[in-house]
């Protein structure tokens, strides 16, 4: 398995980066997170706090581009959140023809859709993510539900726009892994175990 590209695309507060953390771990993989911002911060010229700020916005909308990116474009009229999102599938591409790895988010899946990778989807109930987000970043429950579904929409429409396909759907996924059922470690078992089938396959 030592060639295998997991890519994981998560629901907010489900759990998936810690998930994808540990799969790589046991596996001896590659993980690739942030590193796809610093990568593409180096590439594009604009700072990382800047990409990270924007991923937390972007949407479908062109004229909500404008807004959220003060109206600033790059060569040829492009605009930031797009000239992000090449950016970082830029990244994504050249880290995944390195050797196996995981790759959490930012489109993987798509990105790398001539390539022989395992997708892999995590959801959870609303009850299990509002918990972990009030655990893992000290908000109240309100915040932590308004939160979420805020960062769940975002993902959507930037997948949906970019990708052409709609996030979540079982058609662009090998496996979807509801994480509030079988806890972090019986999700990362349950991937790992079904990773070593589609390497069978």
């Amino acid at each position: 398995m030592k060639n295998l590209i997991i890519t994981i695309s998560r629901e907010f507060g489900s759990g998936g980066r810690k998930i994808g953390e540990e799969i790589a771990k046991r596996l001896d993989l590659k993980y690739f997170d942030k590193e796809i911002i610093d990568k593409a911060a180096k590439d594009s010229g604009l700072s990382p706090d800047f990409i990270e700020k924007e991923e937390q916005t972007f949407s479908n909308s062109i004229l909500f581009n404008l807004a959220t990116s003060g109206g600033q474009f790059g060569v040829g009229g492009t605009s930031m959140v797009d000239k992000i999102f090449v950016a970082e599938s830029k990244a994504i591409k050249e880290f995944a023809e390195h050797g196996g790895c995981v790759i959490v988010g930012r489109c993987a899946d798509y990105v790398l859709k001539d390539k022989d990778s395992f997708n892999v989807f995590i959801y959870a109930n609303e009850a299990f993510k509002t918990n972990r987000i009030v655990n893992e970043y000290g908000l109240d429950r309100t915040s932590a539900l308004k939160t979420l579904k805020s960062r769940d929409k975002t993902r959507s429409r930037h997948y949906n726009y970019y990708c052409d396909r709609v996030w979540g759907d079982r058609k662009n996924y090998h496996l979807m892994v509801n994480s509030s059922a079988f806890g972090l470690d019986g999700s990362v078992d349950l991937i790992i175990e079904c990773a070593k089938k589609f390497c069978e396959k």
